[in-house]
């Protein structure tokens, strides 16, 4: 029988996703792709794979997974989620090997919505149109086009595992969560009273139950356009913020349509969209302006965290990885302390 990833219980949303799918949009595709890039890559290296291979992509639930194969290394990362491997705790931001038979489950996050479950040597899918990241209105990609469903069956590339050892990364290395969300202005943001865009950015709004990975309708303030809110459409990227007619700020994100007829105040920076993607249906957000030359300044510096993030990582039997462990613990009560400033 074919290696594989048996879904007992897919959580209350999940999908495949990878880095997404490029070159498309101007054929009205949008890029899908894992909403948090960050935890998604990080969750790939735990389990020695390219950053960017496809993982099962979860919302607010992780759900259960059981090997059908001789043995897979797995990592969840991503929000605060609880990780069981055959019903005992696991720790996190490491990675574990299991045996045929075992299942590891994950649980309500305690904060952050997204979390990100990777296997060692990815999952043996056909890409569409050059990535197995799955887009539901298209029904493109992933396991047929669809979330996740109970008892489906993901294939594995790798039957069994190369030798080494599992892996630990230190916590406080991950990006930080705390801040305004930073914006770059435009490209209409000529559309907005100067009263609107001060509204838009010494505001607070709140992050609706009606947001997905489509993306994010905000409430708060409404923003006043300079006249009329609709333009010629053209092309909308990752974190355009959209504001129609009843002047509510809307953040597109992976699943967005490709292009739109409402004027854009602003664009989220790329070194912010995982901040954002792990935002929670009445959290708050506010938005802060910063110049081209920030935005390109923050993208690089994610990248070279990434990057000392990749080369930072420990075997979970080295010396410095059982102090870290020992240090984190709460040895009057058991309780594991987690940094609350990391993603």
């Amino acid at each position: 029988m074919t290696a594989s990833l048996i879904v007992r219980d897919p959580g209350l949303f999940a999908t495949i996703q990878d880095l997404g799918r490029w070159d498309y949009l101007k054929f009205g595709v949008s890029n899908s792709g894992a909403m948090d890039r960050v935890s998604l890559q990080i969750a790939n290296m735990l389990v020695g794979n390219d950053p960017g291979e496809a993982a099962v992509e979860f919302t607010a639930m992780g759900g259960t997974y059981e090997v059908a194969a001789e043995s897979c290394r797995m990592a969840v990362v991503g929000g605060d989620f609880p990780v069981s491997i055959d019903n005992e705790p696991a720790a996190p931001y490491t990675s574990h090997t299991l045996a045929r038979g075992s299942r590891l489950s994950i649980g309500y996050s305690r904060s952050g919505m997204r979390g990100y479950l990777a296997v060692s040597g990815g999952f043996d899918l056909l890409p569409a149109l050059g990535s197995l990241s799955t887009h539901i209105r298209f029904g493109l990609g992933g396991l047929n086009g669809k979330a996740l469903a109970p008892d489906s069956r993901i294939p594995l590339k790798k039957p069994d595992l190369s030798p080494g050892a599992d892996l630990f990364l230190d916590a406080s290395l991950i990006p930080g969560t705390a801040g305004p969300i930073r914006v770059v202005m435009g490209p209409q943001d000529d559309y907005f009273a100067e009263d609107g865009i001060k509204t838009f950015l010494s505001s607070q709004y709140r992050v609706t139950g009606q947001s997905d990975r489509m993306g994010f309708r905000l409430d708060g303030p409404e923003i006043a356009h300079a006249g009329d809110f609709n333009i010629v459409s053209d092309g909308i990227a990752a974190g355009s913020v959209q504001v129609p007619g009843n002047r509510l700020p809307i953040v597109l994100l992976a699943d967005r349509q490709t292009t739109g007829g409402y004027p854009k105040i602003a664009t989220v920076i790329t070194a912010d969209l995982h901040r954002l993607a792990q935002m929670e249906p009445g959290e708050m957000i506010r938005f802060e302006s910063v110049s081209v030359e920030t935005a390109e300044d923050e993208y690089l510096r994610l990248r070279r965290c990434l990057e000392n993030i990749a080369e930072s990582l420990e075997p979970t039997d080295s010396e410095t990885t059982e102090t870290y462990r020992l240090l984190s613990a709460n040895l009057i009560d058991g309780v594991c302390w987690i940094n609350p400033n990391v993603a």
